[in-house]
């Protein structure tokens, strides 16, 4: 019912259905259900248990009534049936216990109204007509103020320098400290680290992705993906190493397309090797992240990479950050890098060991169990970049965002907030 990630109903959903306790209900409800327009068959027998089994392998309808007759645990008994309702259901409850406590807290927990035994048909088509109303309007928060979608790649130009782990931390700042619907995308299907860095099991749901793209729709990415707190959803894979990647890629901008409608940030942490045998992902990229370090090799890719990003992606801002930078000991000084690179690197992230040591101890992304250090704080200070899209006077400079530069009116679409339940 409440998702954090997922606005409106998917289509191919019932209208209603009812799970009653008893027959006299059922004969009220029928009559009133027909002159509904729905289905009366869609009128069980059973309360809310039964609701909850039905609906753990159906999709729920846009309309639910559930009877709490035979629950000794109301509240806790509708948290099950969260778990199985897809967002945006309307939910009426039924039951005998007259109290504004109880009903106060059913509504507090997402529920749309609460109706007291004997059913009436003019309280029941009441209901109803307000759970329509409640389908039909608008969201409630104002357009205009919409945020827009922003997606961000994260891509290291050579293995070990750390973008894996700044994808996460990023993903994790983005849902927390700024409380947005973030989706992250780990790309690396047979060795990726995102669900191992939020202390997660990857699940199936990529690697079901893949096999299946036609089945990627709003309700696959609920289902699919793995919950990292309210605000944070994963999508990674820990595939087979003996299976190799078999896919044209459909399935991966399928993906970004439906993260597009049901989050407002997507993080996407993109192996070189991918981004170069499937192009298309870096096509509706809003934000690159380069992540370099200070040696010869990575200053050699980083030009690579950029000449590549200019003419496939010229779409997308990109943000050159340096990671685990040892004052004193680098192979290349940061002038001469950005010199060879013909660019300027935007942050400077200090190298971190222990910090890194205990992040992994903890089963945490590097920013969040390290918000005091140095490190945490270079974080944090490219999350806000990111975040912060208002700005659009040239001359508050000094306080105007990266992502403010980019026009990203005329180059993103608008995002859809997530739709209460009732």
């Amino acid at each position: 019912m409440n998702a954090a990630w997922k606005s409106g109903a998917p289509n191919g959903r019932d209208q209603f259905a009812a799970y009653l306790c008893d027959e006299a209900s059922l004969e009220a409800l029928r009559p009133v259900v027909v002159e509904m327009g729905w289905q009366p068959e869609k009128c069980c027998k059973g309360g809310l248990r039964n609701a909850v089994q039905s609906l753990s392998i159906t999709a729920s309808p846009n309309v639910l009534m559930i009877d709490l007759s035979e629950s000794g645990d109301p509240l806790n008994d509708i948290n099950a049936l969260a778990e199985v309702c897809e967002p945006g259901t309307i939910v009426i409850a039924v039951g005998q216990v007259n109290d504004v406590r109880l009903y106060r807290d059913l509504i507090a927990s997402g529920i749309h109204d609460y109706l007291l035994k004997p059913l009436a048909p003019g309280q029941l088509r009441d209901a109803f007509a307000q759970a329509q109303t409640a389908l039909a309007a608008p969201k409630q928060h104002d357009a205009a103020n919409a945020r827009q979608h922003v997606s961000t790649a994260v891509i290291g130009t050579r293995g070990g320098v750390g973008a894996s782990t700044l994808a996460t931390s990023l993903a994790w700042l983005f849902s927390t400290d700024s409380k947005l619907p973030t989706a992250l995308l780990d790309l690396d299907i047979h060795f990726g680290t995102g669900a191992l860095s939020l202390d997660l099991e990857p699940g199936r749901g990529l690697t079901d992705a893949i096999e299946n793209p036609s089945r990627i729709d709003g309700l696959f990415i609920e289902r699919a993906m793995i919950r990292a707190n309210d605000n944070l959803a994963i999508l990674s894979a820990e595939a087979p190493i003996n299976s190799p990647l078999m896919t044209d890629g459909a399935a991966f901008v399928h993906l970004e397309e439906e993260f597009r409608q049901a989050f407002e940030m997507t993080v996407i942490d993109l192996p070189r090797n991918m981004l170069i045998n499937f192009p298309q992902l870096i096509a509706d990229v809003n934000v690159v992240v380069l992540v370099v370090e200070m040696t010869l090799a990575s200053a050699r890719d980083s030009i690579r990479l950029l000449s590549w990003l200019k003419a496939n992606a010229s779409q997308a801002k990109v943000i050159v950050v340096a990671n685990k930078v040892q004052q004193g000991v680098a192979e290349i000084s940061k002038a001469d890098f950005e010199a060879s690179i013909e660019t300027g690197i935007q942050l400077s992230i200090p190298y971190d060991i222990k910090a890194a040591s205990a992040a992994a101890k903890l089963g945490q992304t590097f920013a969040e169990a390290n918000r005091s250090t140095k490190a945490g704080a270079a974080m944090r200070e490219l999350s806000r970049m990111l975040v912060d899209r208002e700005g659009a006077d040239e001359s508050a400079a000094s306080k105007k965002s990266l992502l403010g530069k980019l026009d990203l009116k005329s180059i993103m679409p608008k995002a859809k907030k997530a739709e209460p339940a009732g």
